[in-house]
C-alpha cells in the first residue's frame, strides 16, 4: 500500500497571479473581468512530468480519478506506473494541489484548484500489466486506453472514452462525450453514450456488440467475412442503413439503437 502523497503545483502562471492582484487594486471588478479574459488556458501536456510506481498484489485494478485526464497503457511493466503532468493558476485560493495513492486494488488520482478564480489542467498516464483488468471512474475528463487484452471497464461522467487495439470485453460508458473503439478484436463489446456519438470498428467477428446513444450517431463497422450477423438497428429520429451480412439465427448478435441520431451498420473498408 502507498501512503497519500500531496504536492502543491507551482507554475510559471504565477505572473497571470500578479495581473490579477494588479487588476483588483487598480480597477476593481471591472478590470478582473478583463484580466480574466486576455489569460490563456493551463496546458499540462506542457507541463514537466512527476511519476511513480505503485505496487499491485492482485490482478484488478480501478482507477479513481476526477479532473484529470486519464491515457491507460497495457505495459511490460510489474508495478503501475503513473506519471502526472499538472499545470494552471489561480486568483484568490490554494492550488493545483495533486495527490495520488494506492488502497487494496484502487488507485485515486486528484487534482484540486480552490480560488475566487482558477485555471487548472492535469494529465494522467497510467502504466498498468498486461494481465490486469482495468475499471475507470472519472468524473471529469476525457478516457483513452490501448493495448489491453483482459477486460476494461470505462466511465466518464464528462469526456470522451477511446480505446484502440485492444482484445478484453469492453463496456464503455460516457454521460456527456463521444465514444470511440478502433482495432478491437474483443469478442463482447458494450457500448453507450448519453450525449454523443459511438463509433466502433472490430477487427474480428464478435459474439455480442450492444451499442446505444440517447443523443448521438452510431457507426458499427464490422469485418468483412462469411459469417452473418443478427443484427437489431434502431433509432428514433434518425435513418438506419445496415449493410452487412444478416441472419437472424445467428450466434454473432448486434444491437445499435439511438434515440437521436443515425445508425449505420456496415462491412469495414
Amino acid at each position: 500500500m502507498a501512503a497519500h502523497t500531496g504536492t502543491r503545483v507551482t507554475t510559471a502562471r504565477s505572473f497571470a497571479q500578479r495581473r490579477f492582484r494588479a487588476a483588483v487594486v487598480g480597477g476593481g471588478v471591472a478590470g478582473l473581468v478583463v484580466v480574466l479574459a486576455g489569460c490563456g488556458g493551463a496546458e499540462a501536456e506542457d507541463a514537466p512530468g512527476e511519476s511513480k510506481k505503485f505496487p499491485l498484489a492482485g490482478k484488478t485494478l480501478t482507477v479513481d480519478s476526477d479532473d484529470s485526464r486519464i491515457d491507460l497503457v497495457a505495459a511490460d511493466v510489474k508495478d503501475v506506473e503513473v506519471t502526472r503532468q499538472v499545470d494552471g493558476w489561480v486568483f484568490l485560493g490554494s492550488g493545483p494541489e495533486a495527490s495520488w495513492k494506492v488502497k487494496g486494488d484502487r488507485l485515486t488520482l486528484r487534482v484540486t484548484c480552490a480560488a475566487v478564480a482558477s485555471d487548472c489542467e492535469a494529465r494522467h498516464t497510467v502504466k498498468v500489466p498486461r494481465d490486469v483488468a482495468v475499471t475507470v471512474e472519472d468524473d471529469n475528463g476525457g478516457v483513452t486506453a490501448r493495448g489491453f487484452r483482459t477486460p476494461l471497464t470505462i466511465r466518464s461522467d464528462n469526456g470522451a472514452v477511446e480505446v484502440r487495439d485492444s482484445g478484453g470485453a469492453l463496456d464503455l460508458v460516457s454521460d456527456n462525450g463521444k465514444v470511440v473503439a478502433q482495432g478491437v478484436t474483443a469478442r463482447t463489446v458494450k457500448v453507450r453514450s448519453e450525449n454523443g456519438r459511438v463509433e466502433l470498428g472490430l477487427a474480428a467477428v464478435p459474439d455480442t456488440v450492444e451499442t446505444v446513444s440517447d443523443n448521438g450517431q452510431i457507426v458499427v463497422e464490422l469485418p468483412r467475412s462469411g459469417a452473418p450477423y443478427a443484427v437489431t438497428a434502431k433509432s428514433d429520429n434518425g435513418r438506419v442503413d445496415v449493410d452487412v451480412p444478416t441472419d437472424a439465427g445467428s450466434s454473432h448478435v448486434v444491437k445499435a439503437r439511438s434515440d437521436n441520431g443515425k445508425v449505420t451498420v456496415r462491412s469495414a473498408n
